[in-house]
């Protein structure tokens, strides 16, 4: 028996074209894990706070609540303060034992500014403790 290796002296020719199933399989999955990702990326950028969920707030009587409107006015317990005002009442309300917390409530659209205002007039009246009072997000929709 013999075996035919080669045709009459012709020799195998070079296979040139190259196999692309493997390159397409590998594009879908890219394919796929960039739409998946994609989502999650485009949600970062679109900023709306505060809100946040926590343990839901013990207001205690002895607590001050300062109200911060857009505007950046001052509200000391739902009545309008000025800055030297509000440092007095804090100062004030430091050296009573115990010390009442201080709820910060910032208008959603009030610059940082105005907030940082009533944080260093906490800080520097000797408060310890100072709370920021933010909105629960809406489930479901």
């Amino acid at each position: 028996m013999a075996i035919n290796v080669g045709q009459d002296g012709q020799e195998d020719e070079v296979i040139a074209a190259i196999n692309t199933t493997p390159l397409v399989d590998v594009m879908l999955v890219l394919l796929i894990i960039f739409l998946i990702t994609i989502p999650v990326v485009t949600h970062t950028i679109p900023v709306q706070l505060p809100k946040e969920t926590v343990n839901p707030l013990q207001t205690k009587p002895d607590s001050i609540e300062i109200a911060v409107n857009k505007d950046g006015d001052l509200f000391w317990n739902e009545k309008l303060v000025d800055r030297p005002t509000l440092l007095a009442r804090l100062k004030v309300a430091s050296v009573k034992l115990p010390q009442p917390e201080v709820h910060v409530r910032g208008d959603q659209i009030t610059r940082y500014e105005f907030i940082g205002r009533v944080v260093t007039a906490c800080e520097r009246a000797g408060i310890s403790k100072v709370s920021f009072i933010t909105q629960p997000p809406v489930h479901g929709g």
